[in-house]
């Protein structure tokens, strides 16, 4: 049985040049598919979804996020790469149970719908053991958002059931490309292991049809040139999903750009962590478009328009210094607040080779729609729509769909027992954080 949607009378960014943007706008919504965007539409038959005073938008697109760590927030918060390195990865990752991680991927799950994402890769160097993953990708697709993801391992070397338990949970969770939630193979990569298992990880997700994504250019690691190290080894490719690339030359940046690579930096965490300063502006030059995201969730909070606000804040001080190191003053601003949309919804859906079914409000994609209320304190008006949105955030987020279905309507997410998964994540946190819990 057909069903259909009207969101009416809001202010319409699309992402969609051909569509551009309406001040008063309409979508119509045929199940799980966009099927119009216009000043008005005529569907008496379509339930109607009031848009007065929202700002009508696709759903973000987080291209790299631990989900595994939502039970120890805020603990990362003064920590540098080192120390993240020594203590989430070499001390408490081993302590988690394939419970915690389900738990953990299901709140953030939650937590990124709440805040207007609607896609998100879960970078999930979780996977102690076979049940780890299983547990992470029933977390993930329980929270009901968009996902892919990323099956990676803690540590090397790799396990001896490592290949075998890839293709295993390739078949059995992820028969069709076409499903809300994906998988792609999520590497260590030459620089946390070596090129040879960085060789291995390739080759196997190339069997499996997986996309790759790794680590690269992260603080005094880029010194490895692991990027040309890959191009002389002929494993450079369109498949490819490049996390930070702080500390890449830029030479590098357009060996990415010549092979059809992508890119998805976290300027905030890039900047505490001490991966080097964010590359946005050299990935730009060097031909290409980078996507946006969080990262490490246990360091900083899971808002993608924090992420927007950081990367332009992050480019535009690097530009702005490097003009008055010139004794010149800054004439124009280069990275605008809707590039920052942009990289925040389309370039993420490209990242994720997903282009042609989210990231603009096109018909004939799917209905991965935000609803961002204007009539709050911190908005109340539009003076500048892209702007407007780079200056939301999560309490803005009057309205969420994914594939059509509404999760998260007149602010507050459906579906779901939240107190029940506060609950269970709080247990989470007492085995894991005992003397946190004490203390508490």
């Amino acid at each position: 049985m057909t069903a259909w949607t009207l969101i009416t009378g809001g202010t319409v960014l699309s992402v969609d040049p051909a569509i551009g943007d309406l001040h008063r706008g309409d979508v119509l919504i045929e199940n799980d598919v966009i099927r119009e965007v216009a000043p008005r539409i005529d569907a008496p038959e379509a339930q109607r979804i009031d848009a007065t005073n929202r700002i009508v938008m696709p759903g973000l697109v987080d291209t790299h996020r631990h989900m595994w760590q939502a039970a120890v927030r805020q603990i990362a918060a003064d920590w540098t790469i080192g120390e993240y390195v020594e203590h989430m990865l070499g001390g408490l990752g081993p302590k988690f149970s394939a419970e915690d991680v389900h738990i953990a991927d299901l709140l953030s799950g939650l937590e990124a719908l709440n805040n207007g994402i609607t896609t998100i890769f879960d970078w999930s160097h979780i996977v102690n053991t076979p049940e780890h993953a299983d547990a992470a990708v029933e977390g993930l697709t329980e929270s009901g958002i968009r996902g892919v993801y990323g099956y990676g391992l803690p540590r090397t070397p790799a396990p001896s059931w490592y290949t075998a338990d890839a293709a295993r949970v390739r078949k059995t969770w992820f028969t069709s490309d076409d499903n809300r939630v994906t998988m792609a193979l999520a590497s260590l990569g030459p620089e946390f292991a070596s090129m040879d298992e960085a060789d291995v990880d390739l080759r196997l997700a190339r069997e499996l049809d997986l996309r790759t994504s790794l680590h690269l250019g992260c603080g005094l690691l880029g010194g490895m040139r692991a990027i040309t190290g890959m191009h002389e080894r002929g494993l450079l490719g369109p498949d490819l999903i490049f996390v930070h690339c702080n500390t890449c030359t830029d030479e590098e940046l357009r060996l990415i750009a010549d092979t059809g690579g992508h890119v998805a930096i976290s300027p905030r965490v890039e900047m505490q962590m001490g991966h080097g300063y964010p590359a946005t502006g050299r990935l730009i030059a060097a031909g290409v478009q980078p996507s946006l995201s969080v990262d490490v969730v246990s360091g900083v909070g899971g808002s993608l328009f924090a992420e927007m606000r950081g990367m332009l804040e992050a480019e535009r001080g690097w530009q702005n210094y490097l003009t008055l190191q010139r004794g010149e003053w800054t004439s124009r601003l280069e990275l605008r607040t809707r590039d920052a949309v942009r990289i925040a919804t389309m370039e993420g859906a490209r990242t994720l080779g997903m282009a042609d079914r989210i990231g603009s409000l096109t018909p004939g994609k799917q209905a991965d729609i935000i609803m961002l209320a204007v009539d709050r304190p911190n908005l109340a008006l539009i003076n500048d729509l892209p702007a407007a949105v780079t200056l939301a955030d999560g309490e803005n987020v009057d309205a969420v769909f994914v594939a059509g279905r509404l999760v998260k309507a007149n602010g507050k997410l459906l579906s779901h027992d939240l107190r029940n998964v506060q609950d269970r994540v709080r247990e989470s946190r007492d085995r894991l954080l005992p003397d946190v819990a004490t203390a508490r």
